[in-house]
């Protein structure tokens, strides 16, 4: 099997042959490992003609050497460029990868938590606002899937879902309000998705046991990231949702950043062990990203313990 084929056949819930797929929400190491600043917004600003294509191409390259070297089965390294220029990507990535890896894109119209500056005004306004808090997430949402639609037709494959939800002591929205204000327009999303051919992953870190129900009720195709700093177990999941999910992280990222290295084997192996790794319908991920600071001979072992649970 491909990489691509092992992560489709995770997220149809099925046992993938060989190694557990393997992806990251984002790699922030590119400078660092590779000596290429991965491409941003901001650094085509001004950018134009045969000098943005050979850009967008070398940064289409840079991510199928991250993609090879860390044997992931999803590409999702063009989050950061605008819309008109992952189209592009997605094109070079083909021609550059064939049919080695899916390809992502990051969308989603639902309401996340609010930042700092405004969080007091959010919640007044779903309280005493609540009619025109529904008019907004359905116009934001059909945004998201008009936004869409053109990544997946040029060959986004897998759409993250990034709004997050949740601290790490439970929900910014009540559950009962959850439902109101968030659950059926994710639904709507996810259905719209779907629909035009692409597999759907809904992202959120934090406690998410209090909405955990909602969340596969609005029925994405896998849930990431499983945040066990936020106390999610995977195993608890799993027993929750059954096999009928697929499960995409929980591989604690604070020991990726900062070890010991027993620990980072521990949650591995806790992971893999009751993720659902020997029966399919897991993914194996940190339960955020490799962000800057991680050092790389960490997530070297992280993934070493991966072969070696397959016996490799």
């Amino acid at each position: 099997m491909t990489p691509r084929e092992r992560a489709i056949a995770a997220l149809r819930r099925e046992k993938p042959e060989g190694l557990v797929p393997h992806l990251e929400l984002e790699f922030q190491l590119s400078e660092e490992i590779f000596g290429f600043p991965a491409l941003r917004r901001e650094h085509l600003d001004g950018v134009g003609g045969a000098r943005r294509q050979d850009l967008l191409k070398r940064n289409a390259e840079h991510w199928v050497e991250v993609a090879r070297r860390f044997d992931w089965s999803v590409i999702t390294g063009l989050h950061w460029l605008a819309p008109e220029d992952q189209v592009r990507s997605f094109q070079y990535l083909r021609e550059i990868a064939g049919d080695t890896y899916m390809l992502a894109a990051f969308v989603d119209g639902t309401f996340a938590i609010p930042d700092g500056t405004n969080m007091t005004e959010q919640a007044v306004y779903f309280i005493e606002e609540g009619e025109r808090a529904l008019a907004d997430a359905a116009r934001n949402v059909e945004h998201a899937i008009a936004q869409a639609l053109p990544l997946i037709q040029a060959g986004a494959e897998v759409i993250f879902m990034c709004a997050d939800y949740c601290f790490n002591n439970g929900p910014f929205l009540s559950p009962r309000m959850f439902r109101r204000f968030v659950t059926p327009f994710l639904k709507r999303q996810t259905d719209a998705f779907r629909a035009a051919g692409a597999f759907t992953v809904k992202h959120t870190d934090g406690d998410i046991m209090p909405i955990l129900d909602q969340l596969v009720e609005a029925g994405p195709d896998a849930l990431h990231s499983l945040d066990p700093m936020a106390g999610v177990d995977i195993r608890e999941v799993r027993g929750r949702v059954g096999e009928g999910l697929c499960l995409i992280g929980n591989v604690n990222c604070a020991y990726v950043q900062q070890g010991p290295p027993a620990k980072i084997v521990e949650s591995a192996r806790y992971c893999l062990e009751h993720g659902g790794a020997a029966t399919g319908a897991y993914i194996y991920s940190t339960s955020n990203c490799i962000f800057e600071g991680v050092p790389l001979e960490n997530y070297e072992l992280m993934l070493r313990v991966r072969d070696e649970f397959a016996g490799v």
